[in-house]
């Protein structure tokens, strides 16, 4: 998974996607994945992250973190390559 070097994301989780005009809003574990998303870390490391500092369970997390990688491909930010 990677994200479409075209978007731009700011510290504070706002997102911009030039190529559809669309933005969106994170909050800061949402942050936190994409910079691993960026980073190129794979599924089990970004679950390993959050589940170590958060208090969340790796299952739920990892249906979670699915869900999201749903989304951003759904909102053409994030690529398979």
């Amino acid at each position: 998974m990677k994200i479409n070097a075209n978007i731009a994301i700011s510290q504070s989780g706002y997102i911009f996607n030039p190529q559809t005009g669309e933005s969106f809003s994170l909050n800061p574990i949402g942050v936190e994945v994409i910079r691993m998303l960026q980073e190129e870390k794979p599924k089990e490391t970004i679950v390993a992250s959050i589940v170590d500092r958060y208090d969340v369970t790796a299952s739920a997390f990892a249906c979670d973190l699915d869900d999201f990688v749903s989304l951003l491909k759904q909102y053409e930010m994030l690529t398979d390559e």
